[in-house]
């Protein structure tokens, strides 16, 4: 069997292309507000997106999550925080097409020695800050974020540029967070912790690309 690349989200949370719904219908009830004077959009798990890609050193894999929760608070057109909640019980590898083989990754992806996702079924992500990139193309990444990532139940800070906007009753944030798995104590296959594993090791990093779509 291969050698497993590593997975997960999230996450920041956590978020590859960004797209905003069109023509969304307008909400019957006035919108919540945080302490911050904030609007609280809820995250649409059935249109937001997460994915992960992971890589060794002679192969790599790739997959999905799916958010179960969330939201992003905006003041007047600007993102300035949010929550996601990732259902770690969600992880697939999309790349590997033979069910056996499928079969064997997905359960050491569940097991200790990655996420161990009967014990810490979630995973999630905070945003403690939103700076705006200044004179970011229309297309392009036009804030830095910055929040707080729990995988099995450690929290640590991560940030990333991410497409950040809000149209129309619709905050929407997209983009790609490169997490070390090692600060969540998944150290399985890592040179970082075991030395001559040469061709079979994993490394530390992954990504998380994420396309997250909330609405009033």
């Amino acid at each position: 069997m291969k050698k497993i690349a590593l997975s997960a989200l999230v996450v920041a949370t956590l978020f590859t292309s960004s797209t905003y719904a069109e023509n969304p219908a307008a909400t019957k009830t006035a919108p919540r507000t945080t302490k911050a004077a904030g609007t609280v959009y809820k995250l649409q798990p059935q249109l937001s997106t997460l994915g992960w890609d992971a890589k060794a050193v002679t192969h790599g894999h790739n997959g999905t999550l799916q958010f179960s929760d969330g939201q992003l608070v905006v003041k007047g057109n600007q993102l300035i925080g949010g929550t996601a909640t990732v259902d770690m019980k969600t992880l697939k590898a999309t790349d590997i097409t033979d069910a056996e083989n499928n079969g064997k990754f997905m359960g050491h992806m569940n097991s200790d020695d990655f996420f161990s996702i009967a014990k810490y079924p979630t995973a999630t992500f905070k945003i403690t800050s939103v700076t705006p990139i200044k004179g970011a193309a229309a297309n392009a990444n036009n804030a830095t974020i910055t929040g707080d990532l729990t995988i099995k139940g450690k929290t640590n800070p991560v940030t990333f540029p991410a497409k950040v906007g809000v149209k129309n009753g619709v905050a929407a944030a997209s983009g790609t967070a490169t997490i070390d798995r090692t600060k969540y104590d998944i150290k399985y296959g890592s040179k970082s912790f075991f030395e001559g594993i040469g061709d079979k090791a994993i490394y530390d990093e992954f990504t998380l690309n994420f396309n997250v779509i909330a609405k009033q």
